[in-house]
């Protein structure tokens, strides 16, 4: 799946404008969820928490265009609770935004 690092600041120039300022405060908010988000996938306990903590970070990423963390984090869903190799890609994902 294609990265492209320009999405997220795309969709929030769609959604406010050309507002510099505040795409960079929408940015820095979106990524403090987003960490959030992999905090609580990773503090999840059982397989329900966990797909729900997976499912939240999905939708997240797909209301800013983060195309790649929506495609590891719906795997993430369907995947086993804790699966390591999942957070390390999420992790990284989230490094690249």
């Amino acid at each position: 799946m294609a990265y492209d690092p320009g999405a997220i600041d795309a969709t929030l120039a769609a959604a406010v404008g050309d507002e510099p300022a505040l795409i960079a405060e929408l940015r820095a908010a979106f990524l403090d969820s987003v960490r959030h988000g992999l905090d609580a996938l990773e503090a999840a306990r059982g397989d329900a928490a966990w797909r729900a903590a997976a499912f939240r970070l999905r939708g997240l990423a797909a209301s800013f265009g983060a195309v790649r963390l929506m495609a590891i984090a719906t795997e993430a869903a369907e995947a086993e609770a804790h699966d390591a190799a999942l957070l390390r890609r999420l992790r990284r994902a989230v490094d690249r935004l």
